[in-house]
C-alpha cells in the first residue's frame, strides 16, 4: 500500500502508452494482493473463452482467438483488488466505526479488502453488527412491504452486474410495483443511447472489431483509452498497421492517442511504441460539435467541387430522412462560430475532412464521457452521426459508430430490461411471460433519484453494486438524500464510501466477485454478459471464494424476491437461483435476439446480438436513419473569466474504484487532489505550480467549494481545467444536466479558483 503522506511527485507527460511500465504495474499490483498462486490463476483465466469476464472495461475480446494473457493493465488491477487475499470481518468493523472510517481516503478502504458477511448499521449505532441473510432479507422485505407506495423504492443497479442478475433485478422491480431502475448509464452513456435511438434506431454501437482493423480512419473524440479502455489501444495499433488514419480530438494530450507499446510484442515489449494519431486536435471543452459541424459543411463544399464523388448519395436518398433541412443548417452555420467555438482553425478541419474522404470513406468515429457529459450531449453525437450519413459510414464494413461503453457489463443491464423507461413492447413481453401487470410510469432515473431521496419522496434505496455516493453528481446534496432513506442496502465486494453514508438503517450485503466460484444446489454456475460490440459471452469465476458466507448476486435477488413478492404461477425465485439455465430461459421466452440462449452461449466466445442498424435496417418511427438539423451549441459560462473544469480519471483508478495513488501517463506521482491548468491561465491569476487552491463551482445564484487541490500546469486549451472524480464530484449541480438524456454535465463546470496562503 502507497503511503499517503509521501509528496507530490511530478515527471513530464508521457508521449506512449503501455510497454513494460504496464507489465511492471500490473504484476505489482495483483501480487501484493491477491499473492502468487490466487494472483496468477486468476490472470490467466482472465477473458479467457472458459475463463470469466473483466470487471472492468466492456472493450471485447477477439472473436476467433484469445492470447494466454488477455488482458491489459486496468483489467489486472481490477483482478487484483477482487482477487485480493485481505477481508474485512466482523472484527474489523468492531475495530472501525463509521465516522473512523469517513475519515479513510477511497484509496485506503479498497486496499483493506474483500467484505465476507453481512452487516448492518442501525439507527443510532456507531458501529456496523453482524447480521443474518435471513434476517437481512427480513428486514428489507419489512420496510418495502411497510411503504405508503412501490415508488418511494429506488433499485439502482452498477454496470458489472450480470445479465442474470440484471433481468431478476428489474423482474422484482417491476414485480413490487414501480420502475425505479436508475443505473450507471444515466451517469455515463446515456446521452448516446438518447441521441442514437431516434438517429439510427438502435442505442449501441454499430461496428466490430475486425470494422476498427480495417477502417480508413478512426476519430477517438472525448475519450482516452490509454487509461479507461487500454486493450482498445491493439485495434488502433493494428488499423495504422493495416494503413489506416487515427484522429484524436481531446482537450488534454493524453499518452495513449499518440502513441501504443504494446507490451506483448518483442518492440512494444522494449519500450518502443507504434504512433497513433497523425492529427490531434486539441478542441475547447465542448467544442466537439463544431468541429463536426465543421465537417459537413466541407463535406457539402467538396460536393460541390466534384459533384457525385464525395456523398453518398445513393445511401442518403434510399436511407435518410431530413437531409434537406440538415443541408441548410450547415449552410447557416458560420465558420467564424465554428472556429471561434471548437478552438480548431478552418484549415485543421478541413485537412481532417479531406483525409476522411481520400480513401473509401470507411469512418469510425468513437467516443464516451468527453462527449456524453455534457448539457447539448445529444445534439453534439446526433452530429457525429450526421457526417457518417452524409458518407454512408454506416452499415458496411469498417465503417460506423462506436460508442465506448466504460463498464463491464452496462451494456448488456440496458439490454436486461434495466431502464426506468421500458418501452412498450418490453412490457408487453414481461406480462405475457410473468403473467402480472408491469407498471407503466416512468421512473427514477440517477438524477431524479437523488431528489427524490433529497425530497422524502423516497425512502428505500437499494445498489447492486458500485459506490452511488461517490459517482452521483453533487456529493453533499447526495449524501444527504441518503440519509433521509429508512434503509439503504448495497450489494457489493468491496468496502466503499457508500456503505458509510447510510439511511436510518444501512445493510452490508458482500457477494461473490466475476473471479470466484459460484456453486449452487443445481452445481456449478456460470454468467452471462454484453460486452461494447454486442456479443453475448460466458463468464465462468475460478477461484474459491474469499468467504463462505458470500451469496452470488441472482441468490441475494431471488432470496428477497421470494420475501417481497412470493412465488406466483409463473416464478419460482429460488429455483431461478439454483440453476441460472432458467433464467436465461426466461430471458431467451421475454428478449428477443436470444433464441437458443443456453446453448448459443455455451459455444466459444458466445454470439452476437442482432443490431439492425449494421445490417441498414432502421428500427425508428419512419424506418429511416434520421438527419438532426440543431443549432450549434457550446456550454457557457456566467463569467468570461471563469474556468471550465472537466472531470477525469488517473491512470490508477477505475470508475470510483482507486487502485494507487499515480497518474503515470500524466505525470503524477502521490496525488489525487490536482487541477490540470493551462500554463497562460495560472500566469494571468498569480498562481505557482503545486500551490493549494481554493477551488468555487458556479451554477445559477448556488456556489460550491473544495479547498486543497494542487495546481498543475498543463497543456490545454486557455479557460481549462481538468481534475479528477470523485475527488471533484462535490463541485458538480445536481440538476446541471444534459438536455433529453439528463445526464450530469461533469465534463463541463463553470469554476473560479483562488490561492490558499
Amino acid at each position: 500500500m502507497q503511503s499517503e503522506d509521501a509528496p507530490l511527485k511530478r515527471k513530464d507527460p508521457k508521449t506512449w502508452a503501455a510497454g513494460a511500465p504496464a507489465v511492471i504495474s500490473s504484476l505489482k499490483h495483483v501480487m501484493s494482493t491477491a499473492g502468487p498462486v490466487r494472483g496468477t490463476k486468476a490472470l490467466l483465466d482472465l477473458n479467457q473463452m472458459d475463463g470469466f469476464d473483466c470487471p472492468s472495461c466492456a472493450w471485447p475480446d477477439p472473436d476467433d482467438h484469445r492470447a494466454i494473457t488477455e488482458f491489459c493493465e486496468n483489467g489486472a488491477k481490477a483482478i487484483a483488488s477482487e482477487a485480493t487475499s485481505h477481508r474485512i470481518d466482523e472484527r474489523f468493523f468492531s475495530t472501525h466505526s463509521v465516522a473512523d472510517l469517513m475519515q479513510k481516503s477511497d484509496y485506503w478502504h479498497d486496499q483493506q479488502g474483500r467484505l465476507t458477511s453481512p452487516m448492518v448499521l442501525r439507527d443510532g449505532d456507531t458501529h456496523y453488527q453482524p447480521i443474518s441473510w435471513e434476517d437481512a432479507f427480513e428486514l428489507m422485505a419489512d420496510e418495502l412491504r411497510a411503504l405508503d407506495h412501490p415508488d418511494q423504492a429506488i433499485f439502482y443497479t452498477s454496470g458489472r452486474t450480470s445479465n442474470e442478475a440484471a433481468f431478476l433485478y428489474q423482474l422484482l422491480t417491476r414485480h413490487f410495483g414501480t420502475n425505479n431502475l436508475p443505473d450507471c448509464s444515466n451517469m455515463c452513456h446515456e446521452s448516446s443511447g438518447s441521441a442514437l435511438t431516434p438517429s439510427v434506431g438502435v442505442g449501441k454501437g454499430t461496428v466490430t472489431l475486425d470494422d476498427l482493423h480495417t477502417a480508413d480512419t478512426i476519430i477517438c473524440v472525448g475519450q482516452n483509452p490509454g487509461t479507461n479502455h487500454p486493450r482498445m489501444l491493439a485495434s488502433l495499433e493494428k488499423c495504422v498497421q493495416q494503413g489506416g488514419e487515427i484522429v484524436a480530438i481531446n482537450p488534454l494530450k493524453e499518452a495513449g492517442l499518440l502513441g501504443f507499446a504494446h507490451p506483448q510484442h518483442p518492440k512494444g515489449a522494449l519500450n518502443m511504441a507504434t504512433p497513433l494519431a497523425n492529427q490531434y486536435l486539441q478542441v475547447k471543452v465542448n467544442g466537439d460539435m463544431a468541429i463536426f459541424r465543421g465537417i459537413a459543411k466541407t463535406l457539402f463544399a467538396r460536393e460541390l467541387e466534384s459533384p457525385g464523388k464525395i456523398l453518398d448519395s445513393t445511401f442518403i436518398d434510399q436511407h435518410t430522412a431530413g437531409f434537406d433541412q440538415y443541408k441548410a443548417a450547415c449552410a447557416a452555420s458560420d465558420w467564424t462560430q465554428i472556429v471561434s467555438d471548437s478552438g480548431i482553425s478552418r484549415e485543421e478541419i478541413e485537412a481532417l475532412t479531406d483525409s476522411i474522404i481520400a480513401k473509401d470513406k470507411k469512418l469510425i468515429t468513437c467516443w464516451a464521457m468527453g462527449l456524453t457529459q455534457h448539457k447539448n450531449a445529444v445534439d453534439t453525437i446526433r452530429e457525429v452521426v450526421n457526417v457518417h450519413l452524409l458518407l454512408g459510414a454506416i452499415g458496411r464494413e469498417g465503417a460506423g459508430l462506436c460508442p465506448v461503453r466504460g463498464h463491464s457489463n452496462v451494456q448488456g443491464d440496458r439490454t436486461m430490461g434495466i431502464y426506468e423507461k421500458l418501452p412498450e413492447d418490453f412490457h408487453q413481453s414481461l406480462e405475457r411471460v410473468f403473467q402480472f401487470q408491469s407498471p407503466r410510469k416512468h421512473g427514477y432515473d440517477v438524477v431524479e433519484a437523488i431528489q427524490a431521496m433529497h425530497k422524502g419522496d423516497a425512502k428505500f434505496f437499494m445498489a447492486m453494486g458500485g459506490n452511488f455516493l461517490q459517482a452521483a453528481p453533487d456529493t453533499d446534496y447526495t449524501a444527504d438524500a441518503l440519509r433521509n432513506c429508512n434503509l439503504t442496502a448495497h450489494v457489493v465486494t468491496k468496502l466503499n464510501r457508500s456503505l458509510l453514508v447510510t439511511g436510518k438503517t444501512g445493510l452490508i450485503l458482500p457477494c461473490l466477485g466475476r473471479t470466484e466460484k459460484d456453486i449452487q444446489s443445481a452445481g456449478p454456475q456460470f454468467i452471462t454478459c454484453e460486452n461494447s460490440m454486442g456479443i453475448v459471452h460466458m463468464s465462468t469465476g475460478r477461484l474459491t471464494p474469499i468467504s463462505e458466507h458470500l451469496l452470488s448476486e441472482p441468490a441475494i435477488v431471488c432470496r428477497l424476491a421470494d420475501k417481497v413478492v412470493g412465488n406466483t404461477e409463473a416464478i419460482n425465485w429460488l429455483e431461478f437461483a439454483d440453476n441460472y439455465d432458467r433464467i436465461r430461459d426466461a430471458i431467451e421466452a421475454t428478449i428477443p435476439g436470444f433464441t437458443s440462449f443456453n446453448s448459443r452461449v455455451r459455444k466459444p466466445g458466445g454470439f452476437y446480438l442482432p443490431n439492425s442498424a449494421k445490417e441498414r435496417e432502421w428500427n425508428t418511427p419512419n424506418q429511416k436513419a434520421n438527419f438532426h438539423a440543431p443549432s450549434l451549441s457550446i456550454f457557457e459560462k456566467q463569467n468570461h473569466k471563469n474556468l471550465t473544469l472537466q472531470t477525469l480519471r488517473s491512470h490508477d483508478q477505475y470508475n470510483t474504484t482507486i487502485y494507487g495513488l499515480d497518474d503515470r501517463y500524466r505525470g503524477i506521482g502521490n496525488e489525487r487532489m490536482v487541477i490540470f491548468l493551462n500554463p497562460d491561465d495560472m500566469k494571468d491569476r498569480g498562481i505557482k505550480p503545486v500551490q493549494k487552491l481554493k477551488v468555487t463551482s458556479h451554477w445559477k445564484d448556488q456556489k460550491r467549494h473544495v479547498e486543497g487541490f494542487l495546481a498543475i500546469p498543463y497543456e490545454m486549451p486557455r479557460g481549462s481545467a481538468a481534475a479528477y472524480f470523485p475527488e471533484a464530484n462535490v463541485l458538480i449541480p445536481v440538476d446541471s444536466t444534459a438536455d433529453i438524456s439528463n445526464t450530469p454535465t461533469s465534463k463541463a463546470i463553470e469554476i473560479s479558483i483562488e490561492a490558499i496562503s
